[in-house]
C-alpha cells in the first residue's frame, strides 16, 4: 500500500517538474519571437553620394578660361599683379570637405568683371534619404528660388532648328523652309529686361549685324539647361540699363550626384549707356560650366 501512494506522488512531482520547463521553454520561445530578425536584419540605409571631396576652387578655372571671362586680366602690365589676378581669392569657408568658392575681379577700361566660382557637397543625415536625393531637393530650392520664366512657344534649344512642322507651309508639304517660320510666337521682352537686340547678331564671329531673330531672343531667356550634370538652369538679370551702363549678371547652377555647382558672371561696363552683351555673357558661363561637369566626372 505504501509503495502504491508513493508511485501516484512521484508521478505527479514528475509531471510539474517536465510542465514548468515546457512553460519556460514557451515562454522563451514568445519572447525570442517577439522581434524576429532582430540582429540578422538592419533597416535599409541610403546610398551615399558620389563625391567624397571637392576640388580646390581657385584652381578648378585655367588661365584660358580666365582670359575669355576677364577680357582685362590679360591686360595687367605687372607680372606679380598678374599672377595674383588669375589667382583669384577664396570665399571663405569652415569646411573644405562640404563647401569651397574662389571669387575673381578684373578692372580694364572698357568694363569690370567679376567671377564667382562655388562648389557645394551635400550630406544627407537622415539614414533614409540619400545625399543624391538631399541634393536633388536642395538644387530644386534653388531653381525655384530663381523664379525662371515659363517657356513659350518659341523657346526652343539654343542652336537647334525649327521642325519641319513649323517651316513648311500646309499647301505645299515638299517645298523647303525658304522662309521664317509663320508660327513662331515673339517673346514678350529680352532677358531681364535687355534690349532686343544685343548686338551680338547671330553667333560670334559670324560678321552678322541682323537684329536676332524671335526663336534667338527666347534662347537667351533664363531657363533650364540640357545635358549640364544632372539638370541644371541658367539665369541673366539686367540692372541699370538705360542712361547709365548696365550691369548684367549671368549665373548658372548645375547638380552632378551630391555636389551643386554655382558660377556668377557678372560685368560692370564703363561706359554710359552700355549694355552689356547677354550671349557672349551666356556663352562664356556655360562653357565654364560644361568645362566643370566634365573635370567633376572625369
Amino acid at each position: 500500500m505504501q509503495r502504491k501512494a508513493y508511485v501516484p506522488g512521484t508521478a505527479a512531482l514528475l509531471a510539474a517538474l517536465l510542465a514548468g520547463c515546457t512553460s519556460g521553454s514557451a515562454d522563451k520561445d514568445t519572447t525570442d519571437n517577439a522581434n524576429p530578425g532582430t540582429g540578422t536584419t538592419a533597416s535599409a540605409v541610403a546610398e551615399p553620394g558620389k563625391y567624397r571631396v571637392l576640388p580646390e576652387a581657385c584652381s578648378a578655372v585655367d588661365h584660358d578660361t580666365l582670359d575669355s571671362l576677364l577680357p582685362g586680366i590679360a591686360q595687367i602690365a605687372d607680372a606679380d599683379q598678374r599672377d595674383k589676378a588669375y589667382e583669384g581669392e577664396a570665399t571663405l569657408t569652415y569646411d573644405t570637405d562640404r563647401k569651397v568658392g574662389c571669387r575673381w575681379k578684373v578692372e580694364s577700361a572698357a568694363a569690370t568683371d567679376h567671377l564667382l566660382v562655388d562648389f557645394e557637397r551635400v550630406v544627407s543625415y537622415d539614414t533614409a534619404v540619400s545625399d543624391d536625393s538631399q541634393a536633388e531637393q536642395l538644387y530644386a530650392t534653388r531653381e525655384t528660388a530663381a523664379d525662371l520664366p515659363e517657356p513659350t512657344a518659341s523657346t526652343v534649344a539654343a542652336g537647334s532648328e525649327p521642325s519641319s512642322s513649323s517651316t513648311e507651309s500646309p499647301s505645299s508639304p515638299s517645298s523647303p523652309p525658304t522662309s521664317s517660320p509663320t508660327s513662331t510666337v515673339s517673346p514678350t521682352g529680352s532677358p531681364s529686361g535687355s534690349p532686343p537686340a544685343s548686338g551680338s547678331g547671330s553667333g560670334s564671329g559670324s560678321g552678322s549685324q541682323s537684329s536676332p531673330s524671335a526663336s534667338s531672343a527666347a534662347n537667351l531667356q533664363p531657363r533650364t539647361l540640357d545635358g549640364l550634370g544632372d539638370e541644371g538652369f541658367l539665369d541673366d538679370q539686367l540692372n541699370g540699363a538705360g542712361s547709365a551702363a548696365g550691369q548684367r549678371t549671368v549665373t548658372v547652377v548645375f547638380r552632378t550626384s551630391n555636389v551643386i555647382v554655382t558660377i556668377e558672371y557678372e560685368e560692370q561696363p564703363t561706359a554710359t549707356g552700355t549694355v552689356p552683351d547677354s550671349k557672349e555673357m551666356q556663352d562664356r558661363a556655360q562653357n565654364l560650366a560644361a568645362q566643370l561637369a566634365d573635370s567633376l566626372n572625369g
